[in-house]
């Protein structure tokens, strides 16, 4: 059940052509914002406001880096109509959902949502927006900025304290569930 959501993106991975680019170009981009949101609805679902912020954080920082990039590496893209075609921000957006569900949750949400984003690359790729490493890089972005603002959830949260006085230390324990 929790896969549902990837199959239209792999069955139009596994018919795309030349001839349907137009169409892969849509549907990559479509799934591309659906990634973050999907993710935004997973974290809200097992109320994890830590994990939407993080998601936030990641995404921002995934796509801001890229759009930034962009700006200061002028590479033509494969189409050539412009030099703009590093790295790809519409794979940066995908990838940071992806990554972040990845190491939020583990991979039982990671990998459909990375194949996901996967199509999300292929798809700009065939439409002849950006090269492969352009794509790739933006997905090495993702997953470094997740590796940073996304730490593992943990339904249980376990906070320590120390606090000193003249009289000598108190360690305080505490945790949620």
């Amino acid at each position: 059940m929790k896969t549902l959501w990837i199959c239209p993106a792999a069955a139009l991975l596994l018919t795309a052509s030349p001839v349907y680019a137009d169409t892969t170009e849509t549907a990559g981009t479509a799934v591309a914002i659906a990634l973050p949101l999907t993710a935004a609805g997973i974290a809200a679902y097992k109320h994890d406001w830590n994990g939407v912020i993080d998601l936030g954080l990641t995404t921002i920082a995934t796509v801001g880096t890229a759009y930034a990039l962009k700006q200061i590496v002028k590479e033509r893209r494969p189409d050539g109509s412009d030099f703009q075609s590093f790295p790809s921000d519409t794979s940066a957006l995908a990838s940071s959902g992806s990554s972040f569900l990845w190491a939020r949750y583990g991979w039982q949400y990671g990998l459909p949502a990375f194949a996901a984003s996967s199509f999300v690359s292929y798809s700009r790729v065939e439409a002849k927006k950006h090269h492969w490493y352009d794509t790739a890089a933006s997905t090495v972005l993702a997953i470094g900025y997740s590796a940073i603002f996304t730490p593992r959830f943990s339904k249980y949260r376990i906070y320590s304290s120390l606090d000193t006085s003249p009289d000598g230390a108190v360690l305080r324990l505490t945790y949620n569930y």
